[in-house]
């Protein structure tokens, strides 16, 4: 009941309603390729309320719906929605928010709230603090004063090649550090939290399965041409069991039936280690009416 998404040109971008912010942290992409979740790694460069900018390490295409999954500063819930693709050239791409909930927008204004420094101490600060007095040579038979000058525009031109070599060594730091960030190995999993389950990419968990349940197609969402992605976030015990269901994204009339189907799924245990422990990952049952 699946099917790869169609290579469309680049969506209209929208009119801008909502301010973009600035911002650097890691966002999984959860796309089905053949029926089969994959979750991209990347990272935001920008966010506001109706979508963000990102660096995926992986092919997306105009118009493919998919989901994804950041985790903002200074806020501890996770933000977990659907998202369509605006674009997507050399690796950046453009996300746009769909069906996000009134408090998943709370969360992003208080966000903004808080990385936005207030700009009038910063303007009232530079209009107290003088310009630099710039070094001034005088004409004339003194060689000393000459000297003097010629010795302070050569100390401020040697700090000046301090600086911008300084910064050119922090950006190619930086560079190299998001391309790490972006290449994370596929089966690795970090440790849990304490009390937390441990979290494990989808495709990972794809190839436990040791036996699944195809979903039942609602007979009324057929009716009403209803299809779609939907997009579930689940616990597995220890002994490969699902113990845990929570919708993350889909349409409202496949949730319960998704929710049905993958209940009764069973998995090889997943192992840390030695023992088998607890898991969370993210499966997507994809509902087509063909």
């Amino acid at each position: 009941m699946s099917a790869a998404p169609a290579m469309a040109p680049a969506l209209p971008a929208p009119r801008r309603i909502f301010p973009r912010h600035p911002i650097s942290v890691p966002v999984d992409v959860i796309v089905l390729r053949s029926g089969i979740p994959d979750s991209l790694p990347g990272r935001c460069t920008d966010l506001s309320e109706a979508g963000v900018g990102a660096v995926v390490a992986g092919e997306l295409s105009a118009g493919q719906h998919v989901a994804l999954e950041l985790r903002l500063p200074g806020i501890g819930v996770p933000v977990r929605a659907r998202a369509l693709v605006q674009y997507h050239e050399q690796l950046r791409c453009g996300l746009l928010f769909v069906g996000l909930s009134p408090q998943q927008r709370e969360m992003i204004r208080y966000w903004a709230y808080l990385a936005v420094a207030p700009p009038a101490a910063n303007d009232a600060k530079q209009e107290e603090t003088p310009p630099p007095e710039m070094p001034v040579v005088v004409a004339g038979p003194n060689p000393e004063r000459r000297t003097r000058g010629f010795r302070v525009r050569r100390g401020r031109f040697y700090l000046l090649l301090a600086f911008m070599l300084a910064l050119f060594v922090l950006g190619w730091w930086q560079w190299q550090r998001a391309w790490q960030d972006l290449e994370p190995p596929a089966s690795a999993a970090a440790a849990p939290e304490p009390g937390a389950p441990l979290r494990v990419p989808p495709q990972t968990m794809e190839e436990k399965i040791l036996s699944k349940v195809d979903p039942v197609y609602p007979e009324a969402a057929r009716l009403a041409g209803i299809q779609g992605l939907v997009v579930l976030d689940v616990v597995i015990s220890a002994d490969g069991t699902v113990e845990k269901l929570r919708p993350v994204a889909g349409p409202d009339p496949l949730v319960q039936s998704a929710r049905d189907a993958v209940q009764g799924w069973k998995f090889e245990p997943y192992r840390f280690g030695t023992k088998a422990v607890e898991v969370e990952t993210t499966i997507a049952v994809d509902f087509r009416l063909n």
